[in-house]
């Protein structure tokens, strides 16, 4: 059995009780540079380690080898955990994983994870819903496959008061916000950067679609970018760099 794991955003504290039970019962755990290491010290004794992380665009081993390192195990160990930041199925590539198992008759289940796309937001103080602000909100990919000649991203629908977040996006920062500016958001439009989010190293910078790429131009990776007008809610709503700040200082 092969279990398509979630780790959740950073934060242990927001790893699932089923995530948990699975990493303590495996017999290998298949893990990247997204999922907090300190889970891998919740695994029994003799459990093997396999690293299969993506540094910033630079992939120690391709999403092909992956696909083939996890089936390889299957074949070997009775329990195997493939441990992936966040959840499996928001831009996590755990569906090729899935799909690569089922076509070789490897049995697999998937175990959702709390995504960064809504927690990271929460624990810097953004709601990615408010009453009265907005209604609904969009989860975009930052990193478009280079397959692809064209954007996939539907840059027009954007005009709305949706909030947007965008995952692994960092580095296309400038030209996501002349994107949005070209549609016709304000220059002024709020916008939120939250580095290394839900844990104590966690960093935010708040901006305009003018200035959000200078002004967060040295935050280090992971990152992810809120746009909307929920990001001023994060004067009074602010809350775990406060208790951070405490526990640093303890």
């Amino acid at each position: 059995m092969v279990y398509l794991t979630g780790a959740g955003p950073g934060d242990i504290e927001l790893l699932t009780i089923k995530a948990l039970r699975v990493v303590h019962e495996a017999d290998v755990i298949i893990y990247d540079r997204l999922a907090n290491p300190d889970i891998l010290k919740e695994a029994k004794d003799g459990c093997e380690f396999v690293y299969v992380g993506k540094e910033d665009s630079h992939h120690s081993m391709p999403q092909e080898q992956i696909n083939e390192t996890i089936y390889q195990n299957a074949l070997k160990y009775e329990n195997v955990v493939r441990l992936k930041g966040g959840d499996p199925l928001v831009f996590g590539r755990g569906g090729e994983e899935g799909i690569y198992l089922h076509q070789r008759g490897i049995e697999f289940e998937f175990i959702p994870g709390i995504t960064s796309a809504i927690a990271v937001p929460q624990y810097a103080g953004i709601p990615v819903t408010h009453r009265g602000i907005t209604v609904s909100f969009r989860v975009v990919t930052g990193h478009e496959s280079k397959n692809k000649k064209e954007s996939q991203i539907p840059w027009d629908n954007y005009k709305t008061d949706d909030t947007i977040i965008f995952l692994m996006g960092l580095h296309r920062l400038k030209h996501i916000s002349k994107k949005l500016i070209e549609i016709g958001k304000p220059k002024d439009y709020p916008v939120a950067v939250i580095s290394r989010g839900t844990t104590v190293d966690e960093k935010t910078v708040v901006g305009t679609l003018e200035n959000i790429w200078e002004m967060a131009k040295d935050l280090p990776t992971p990152a992810l970018i809120v746009v909307g007008e929920v990001v001023n809610l994060r004067k009074e709503l602010e809350w775990f760099r406060k208790k951070a700040y405490k526990y640093q200082s303890s």
